[in-house]
């Protein structure tokens, strides 16, 4: 049910094959970038509200977008959407 609720972030990296330097250890380091992005969204919330700068709502979406999708694909993802995230390097 969460796969085909976020389908439309899934489906565009889960075409393809699995890249040649993917690794079991990438979805884990996924995960744990994401929820680093997360706690940097949050802190960011938390300066927007004490300082009411509406400045500092441009660091809380892209820090929230980039965690959002990060744990979306860590979790959710195939080994290509993770390795698609990664590259091929």
């Amino acid at each position: 049910m969460l796969r085909k609720l976020f389908a439309p972030i899934l489906r565009p990296l889960e075409s393809g094959e699995i890249g040649p330097s993917y690794k079991p250890s990438h979805r884990t380091i996924l995960k744990a970038v994401g929820a680093l992005f997360l706690v940097l969204s949050m802190l960011s919330l938390a300066a927007l509200i004490y300082t009411g700068q509406s400045g500092a709502l441009i660091p809380v979406v892209v820090f929230l977008g980039i965690g959002g999708v990060s744990l979306i694909v860590g979790t959710l993802g195939s080994d290509v959407a993770v390795s698609k995230i990664w590259g091929n390097r």
